[in-house]
């Protein structure tokens, strides 16, 4: 990684820094793991069920974490950034269990840090702008392998449902490890 990497991507440099997470992190990052589990996603919309579909909704969801606390008090930023690396740890440790070798590893974290900001930057932009068929075009482009499907639109509303609801939960409630997704369709 070069140093305009890092300079693009601190949260990517912050991997390779040690910080224990806290019990609010992890809450919210088990609930950000769990609502991206859900059968929904899979089953009625879509959404491959594999290891990058999988990683593809957990960033998804992440991504909506980090809008609702983009603008939050001073401690939104070092939470984001708790949960950010935990998720990482937790790629990491996915990838060496599926046999990934030591020297793999960091380049497919690196490439997954790109993808998730890559999401981030382009659902920020789309959602800014209340935007439902760029939105959709970022879904299409980062979940269905650039495919518009009947199950795509499920999806950005979901998206912008979800933004909603937690435009509503107390940023100070989020921080504390309470976040609340509701059930998808």
């Amino acid at each position: 990684m070069t140093d305009t990497d890092a300079e693009r991507n601190p949260m990517i440099m912050s991997l390779f820094r040690k910080k224990t997470a806290t019990e609010p992190v992890y809450a919210v990052y088990s609930s950000i793991v769990a609502q991206s589990r859900r059968p929904v996603f899979y089953a009625q919309w879509g959404v491959p069920d594999t290891v990058t579909g999988r990683f593809d909704m957990i960033s998804l969801h992440m991504a909506l974490l980090f809008r609702r606390l983009r603008n939050g008090p001073a401690g939104s930023r070092e939470f984001s950034q708790a949960v950010f690396d935990l998720f990482f740890k937790d790629m990491d440790r996915s990838l060496r269990e599926m046999g990934v070798s030591d020297l793999g590893v960091p380049k497919k974290i690196q490439k997954m840090g790109n993808i998730f900001f890559g999401l981030l930057a382009a659902m920020n932009e789309a959602m800014d702008r209340n935007d439902a068929d760029a939105l959709a075009g970022v879904l299409a482009r980062n979940v269905f392998d650039g495919q518009d499907t009947p199950e795509l639109r499920a999806l950005a509303d979901y998206v912008f449902a979800r933004d909603a609801e937690l435009a509503t939960q107390p940023v100070e409630a989020i921080t504390a490890g309470s976040i609340q997704f509701e059930a998808a369709a």
